[in-house]
């Protein structure tokens, strides 16, 4: 268990370092400003991810991570403003990147694996690519016509 804690708390540190540039560079919040809400996301995440291995349900931490994160943001709870505001500082998609990246190398870890599904899962894979591209490219012209804005 001590192992685990160890690899996460590394992971959860590069992610974070990660994620403060991107927020730097995409959003210009300067990542002294967007620090505390980095370290208290990476202490949720921590503490779901510990409470995920102690707990003997089998339930994904994920969702021991989302009913902290909840918990500690409700308007009662005491220090949940702060909690909020300096989570604010931290954009979703600064921290989307490098975890999507992460999980693009886990899965590229194992090709051998990958590749036993066969050409057929690629071709799969495509076509649900495509097909939410332009799902999501019909629907923003459909919005954005009836707006008035093209």
């Amino acid at each position: 268990m001590l192992k685990n804690i160890q690899e996460w708390i590394l992971v959860l540190g590069i992610i974070g370092v990660v994620v403060l540039i991107g927020n730097y560079i995409g959003y210009d919040i300067l990542p002294i400003t967007a620090l505390p809400g980095m370290v208290i996301l990476i202490l949720i995440s921590l503490a779901g991810l510990i409470i995920g291995k102690l707990v003997p349900l089998k339930i994904p931490s994920i969702a021991y991570i989302g009913i902290l994160g909840f918990i500690l943001t409700v308007p009662s709870m005491p220090g949940s403003d702060q909690i909020v505001k300096w989570t604010a500082d931290v954009s979703l998609l600064a921290i989307a990147t490098p975890i999507l990246a992460y999980a693009g190398i886990g899965i590229g870890r194992s090709w051998a694996d990958f590749a036993k599904l066969g050409w057929k899962t690629i071709v799969v894979g495509m076509c649900v690519l495509l097909g939410t591209f332009l799902g999501s490219a019909i629907i923003a012209e459909i919005v954005l016509r009836f707006q008035g804005i093209i």
